[in-house]
């Protein structure tokens, strides 16, 4: 067999520009990038999620953007299957991603977690019913590991750690254990970071970016289908809650804005715990370069 795949995995919190070190760092070492930022699955919402721009595809082929229909379930063992086929078939690919959990399902393997669509469904109907603030507080009972690291204002996410909760009697953590899996690649993993100053600076810009390019027109024609798992998140929960008549307008721009900001906190935090992590500057690009590209050209064992 010849040489193992090379990966270089490129994260950091959202607004940190991730997207465009990625697209330099492909066209630099010669690879396709494949996206693990699970918001950018789903076709049809790219202003809202920050999808590649279509000339920053156009400059280099990005993978996994787009590619869901709204109303699919995709998980994180999905993705890591589908990924795995995607990067053996290349000698080189450049992971691009802020979702925490996606990026570890793909490094380190994830163990087989139970489901019950029963207990899912009861606990989709309780979020509807009195929304979210009951079950995060359950699950900062039963699992605060779990409550600490994952997004809590994310149904999704909430919902489907107490499931595993209630439907097995052990934590969702424990199900996620520090083992090692062998993995058929080797991989490098390349941190973006900013100040918090700098990273909220930007935040608020981008929000007004996304304005101006026509987000809230994107989020009303997707409205009819707020209650898909893929449209429960920030951003578009906070327009629906406006055309819902519960917020203004104003106060909803304001409330993706400051939920952005916290999103990109509990980012950071799970990127943090990440040992095999290496952190640059996002004014160290050329620094970054230089080390993916000495990697790259290291050899590799064959498999």
């Amino acid at each position: 067999m010849g040489p193992r795949p090379k990966v270089v995995f490129l994260v950091g919190p959202t607004a940190v520009g991730k997207t465009a070190w990625g697209v330099r760092l492909a066209q630099a070492l010669g690879c396709e990038i494949l996206n693990a930022d699970s918001r950018q699955f789903f076709a049809g919402i790219p202003i809202g999620t920050a999808q590649p721009t279509a000339e920053e595809q156009a400059a280099v082929p990005h993978h996994f953007v787009g590619h869901l229909p709204l109303e699919a379930l995709y998980s994180a063992g999905d993705f890591e299957r589908d990924a795995r086929a995607w990067i053996a078939a290349r000698p080189c690919s450049i992971v691009v991603g802020g979702s925490g959990l996606y990026v570890q399902a793909l490094l380190d393997g994830l163990d087989a977690v139970p489901r019950d669509l029963d207990v899912r469904k009861e606990l989709n109907a309780a979020v509807e019913a009195g929304g979210l603030a009951e079950l995060v507080a359950e699950l900062e009972r039963v699992d605060p590991v779990t409550a600490a690291r994952i997004d809590r204002s994310n149904p999704q996410r909430v919902v489907r750690a107490l499931e595993v909760c209630r439907a097995t009697g052990q934590p969702f953590s424990a199900f996620h254990r520090d083992v090692e899996r062998e993995r058929p690649f080797d991989a490098l993993v390349i941190g973006v970071q900013r100040t918090r100053e700098e990273l909220n600076d930007r935040i608020a810009r981008r929000v007004q970016a996304m304005v101006a390019e026509g987000f809230e027109e994107e989020a009303r024609r997707v409205w009819p289908k707020r209650d898909l798992n893929s449209l429960k998140t920030v951003g578009y929960r906070e327009w629906f809650d406006h055309f819902e008549g519960r917020c203004t307008r104003d106060e909803a721009l304001d409330w993706i804005t400051i939920r952005t900001r916290q999103f990109a906190k509990r980012q950071m935090t799970w990127f943090r715990r990440m040992p095999q992590l290496e952190w640059f500057a996002a004014t160290e690009f050329d620094a970054a370069l230089e080390r993916a590209t000495k990697w790259t050209a290291s050899a590799s064992p064959s498999e």
